[in-house]
């Protein structure tokens, strides 16, 4: 398909180009169900998931796909770019609901605010072949720019919830699935964990842990042994390292 080139945008005073600003605003974003990425690898990332609405492309830049595309002047692009060194290639983004099924291997959320955890999570989460996040309605926004460059696209490729959380942890309880929630002291070792085909594992927030009332809903804990030197790790790592040790760890029938 030949691409059209509809318009070059030259003013920050257009409407549409203030609008697609203004996108860098979570309640702009919820109220849009759009979100831009930036960069040649995410927007192709964006476009093999369906997720790609439009392209901006910086005047002069050669790279097409099949989808609605305009160019913008180097001012214009530097206004809608969240990077100290814009990328030539901006992508404008259509939130998708998840309409899945919840899968058997759950990673839940639980006030994770950090960008760069919240991204780093969702990366190994993809990794590890968990099959569904979900994430507490006052978690950092998924589609904020930060957190989409931490996942290096990779967001697009796992169903993410966004939910009350306590609500659905008992709705999944009731289902049989194991809750597993993380505690530094006391516990299950991971290494020695023996799980069902299905489980939820809950990752909580990064100075407070996961609230009182989600470790009460809790099948079982699970700790990682650390030397005496290291007191906790970064929710990232921790959830990273446990990923890896439940991927691979023996099921119980």
């Amino acid at each position: 398909m030949e691409l059209v080139i509809f318009m070059l945008y030259q003013s920050l005073d257009n409407p549409k180009i203030k609008d697609l600003k203004k996108l860098h605003t979570h309640k702009y974003r919820e109220q849009k169900k759009m979100f831009l990425v930036e960069g040649e690898h995410l927007v192709l990332e964006a476009f093999q998931t369906g997720y790609l609405k439009e392209l901006l492309l910086e005047e002069n830049t050669e790279f097409s796909l099949p989808v609605e595309t305009n160019y913008v002047t180097k001012s214009v692009l530097k206004e809608l770019s969240n990077l100290d060194t814009p990328s030539s290639i901006i992508g404008v983004c259509i939130m998708k609901e998840s309409t899945e099924e919840i899968g058997n291997r759950v990673l839940a959320l639980d006030r994770i605010q950090d960008p760069g955890n919240m991204g780093t999570i969702i990366r190994s989460a993809v990794a590890f072949d968990v099959d569904t996040i979900l994430l507490s309605e006052d978690c950092v926004d998924i589609y904020n720019s930060k957190v989409i460059r931490a996942t290096q696209g990779l967001l697009f490729h796992i169903p993410i919830r966004v939910c009350h959380l306590k609500e659905k942890l008992l709705e999944l309880k009731e289902k049989d699935y194991p809750i597993y929630v993380t505690k530094v002291d006391g516990g299950k070792d991971v290494r020695n964990v023996s799980l069902q085909k299905k489980y939820v594992l809950v990752m909580g927030n990064e100075g407070s842990g996961v609230r009182q009332e989600m470790m009460e809903i809790a099948t079982d804990y699970l700790y990682i042994p650390m030397n005496e030197k290291c007191e906790s790790l970064n929710v990232g790592v921790a959830t990273s390292i446990l990923l890896f040790a439940l991927k691979d760890c023996d099921y119980s029938e």
